[in-house]
C-alpha cells in the first residue's frame, strides 16, 4: 500500500506516522469513551451519549484507562508515582479572611491570548480575575468542551468565588489566576518547569490558599 502524500509548498512529503504509545489518535480516542447503562438512541451524538441520564454514573477512570489500553494493544498505562509525603499545610487564617489563588488545568485563556495548542504544551496563562466571563476562551484536546464553553465556571469557577467573597465567606481572590492545559504526558516538564513556575506566581500574589481545579 502506498504511503499517502502531503503537499507542502509544492513538494510532496510522506505523511507523519501515527504517534505511538498513550498519544491516542482521534479515532482511537473516540473509542475510549466509556459506555455506562443502557445503549443510547441510534444516531445519538457523543455529547448525548455522555450526558444523558443513562451515562451519567461515576466512571472508574483508572480501571477504564487500563482496559482501554489493553483493548488497543498498548502496554499497561504507567501512572506517575511521586515519592515522599505531600507537603500539606494547615490553614493559617480563617477562610473568611483568606486570599485565594485559582489554578485550573482546563485549557482556559483570556481573549487576546494565544490558545494552548499541543498535547505536551507545558505553558500557562495568567488570567486577570476581573475578566468578564464572555472574555474567557477554552481549548483542550482531551475533553468535550461543550459545557465548559457554554459556562466556563464548570472548569474555572470565578463567578462562584466572587459570590463567596460577596457573601463574606471568602476573604478575597488574588488579582491573577493561572491556567494550563492538562494531559501533559511529560511528568518531568510538570515537575521541573510548570509546577515551580506556578508556585512562584502564586507566592507573588501573596495567596493564603490555592484552589486547584483539575480536568
Amino acid at each position: 500500500m502506498q504511503t499517502p502524500q502531503i503537499r507542502k509548498r509544492g513538494r510532496p512529503q510522506a505523511a507523519p506516522p501515527e504517534a505511538p504509545g498513550p498519544q491516542l489518535g482521534a479515532r482511537r480516542a473516540r473509542a475510549a469513551w466509556v459506555k455506562i447503562g443502557a445503549e443510547p438512541e441510534p444516531g445519538a451524538s457523543r455529547d448525548a451519549r455522555m450526558t444523558s441520564s443513562t451515562t451519567a454514573a461515576p466512571v472508574d477512570y483508572i480501571a477504564e484507562t487500563r482496559s482501554t489500553y489493553d483493548a488497543l494493544g498498548y502496554p499497561p498505562y504507567q501512572w506517575v508515582k511521586n515519592s515522599g509525603t505531600p507537603p500539606w499545610t494547615p490553614m493559617q487564617v480563617p477562610l473568611a479572611e483568606a486570599s485565594l489563588a485559582l489554578v485550573a488545568s482546563g485549557g482556559i485563556y483570556q481573549r487576546g491570548q494565544h490558545a494552548f495548542h499541543f498535547k505536551d504544551d507545558a505553558s500557562y496563562r495568567v488570567i486577570e480575575t476581573s475578566t468578564a466571563r464572555e472574555d474567557l476562551r477554552i481549548t483542550h484536546f482531551a475533553y468535550d468542551l461543550t459545557d465548559a464553553r457554554a459556562d466556563p465556571n464548570v472548569v474555572f469557577p470565578l463567578d462562584p468565588l466572587r459570590d463567596l467573597v460577596a457573601a463574606g465567606e471568602l476573604g478575597a481572590i488574588t488579582p491573577e489566576a493561572f491556567t494550563f492545559m492538562g494531559g501533559i504526558y511529560s511528568a518531568r516538564k510538570v515537575r521541573e518547569e510548570l509546577a515551580p513556575a506556578l508556585v512562584e506566581r502564586i507566592r507573588d500574589q501573596r495567596a493564603d490558599i490555592a484552589l486547584l481545579v483539575p480536568v
